[in-house]
């Protein structure tokens, strides 16, 4: 009896360390590692680990979690993962957690019910809400009596308004600035914020569109007379005096547009006729001479002529003869 009380612990041994849980429990320590190792490895909670090591399964969430919790550990520390998967679903099955347990009915908790009052309200707006929709619904499907389409067909029909003057309206059309360098020429453009968009010499013949999101653009240059500038194909004043800097003059479209019109050529006017062309032969002659051509001989009046003298009588004859 005495051998018998001696081998009775020897025997319920065995079947401890035959587990899956003591197995992986004994591969773990024999490698030197500790459960915290293992979660961090398998990226399970460290209780969930201990319950696989003590064979505890009805404290995990079910027999799926159980049986990958043992696979996920012993893949971790080398261990057949086969077959301690086989191991945990015949201990599971065999235990509390594969058969059809009983839950006991909780009652609910008195304080989360909601009140009498709460649930008349909330069935109360559900009924508004219903009645609401059954109105609109109505209304959308009856058809219109005859006194209504009559009042519509009365119903002056609204007109577009359209311009005074009888025309399309005018579409507002983006204007392109172009500046084009007649000859080499430095210039900055830049907006308000002081983005520079354009920076640097122009050669002659050279062109730059000012970007349409420009705000504010403005230039710098110290020779405007090199520029042409062009909104929509229009041509603009020059932007200066030449050879004189400026700055900070504005260049959008409609500060451009604002200036006044460059000046037109004049067109040669013929020469006007000399003045000599009335005055008598005598003053052409004078200025071929080389007389000046303010002197020029005036007929002499008749006011300024002498008188002549008037005639004396003849003597009378004498008497006698």
């Amino acid at each position: 009896m005495a051998e018998e009380a001696e081998q009775d612990p020897g025997v319920a041994a065995p079947d401890r360390q035959g587990t899956p849980g003591a197995r992986l429990r004994a591969a773990r320590e024999a490698q030197g590692l500790s459960i915290q190792d293992v979660a961090s490895r398998t990226r399970i909670a460290q209780r969930q680990l201990e319950a696989i090591e003590r064979d505890d399964y009805a404290a995990l969430p079910g027999i799926p979690y159980a049986v990958g919790f043992a696979r996920a550990y012993a893949r971790a520390i080398d261990v057949d993962e086969v077959a301690i998967a086989a191991d945990v679903r015949n201990a599971v099955h065999n235990s509390d957690l594969g058969a059809n347990r009983y839950e006991a009915f909780e009652p609910a908790d008195p304080a989360r019910v909601p009140s009498r009052l709460l649930a008349w309200t909330a069935a109360a707006i559900v009924v508004i809400l219903v009645a609401g929709f059954a109105v609109w619904r109505t209304q959308l499907l009856t058809p219109p009596t005859g006194e209504e389409i009559a009042a519509q067909q009365a119903a002056p029909a609204p007109t577009a308004a359209k311009p005074a003057t009888g025309a399309a309206p005018v579409v507002p059309v983006v204007q392109t600035v172009v500046f084009t360098a007649n000859d080499d020429v430095w210039l900055r453009i830049y907006d308000e914020a002081g983005e520079r968009l354009k920076d640097g010499l122009m050669k002659k013949g050279e062109t730059f569109t000012l970007p349409a999101n420009a705000r504010n653009p403005m230039i710098l240059t110290g020779r405007p007379q090199a520029l042409t500038v062009t909104v929509g194909g229009k041509a603009i004043a020059p932007l200066g005096a030449p050879d004189r800097t400026i700055s900070d003059v504005p260049v959008s479209a409609e500060a451009l547009l604002a200036r006044p019109a460059p000046a037109p050529v004049a067109a040669a006017s013929p020469a006007r006729a000399p003045a000599s062309t009335s005055a008598p032969a005598s003053t052409s002659t004078q200025r071929r001479t080389g007389a000046p051509a303010s002197v020029s001989p005036v007929p002499a009046s008749p006011a300024a002529a002498p008188a002549p003298e008037p005639a004396l009588p003849a003597p009378a004859p004498a008497a006698g003869n």
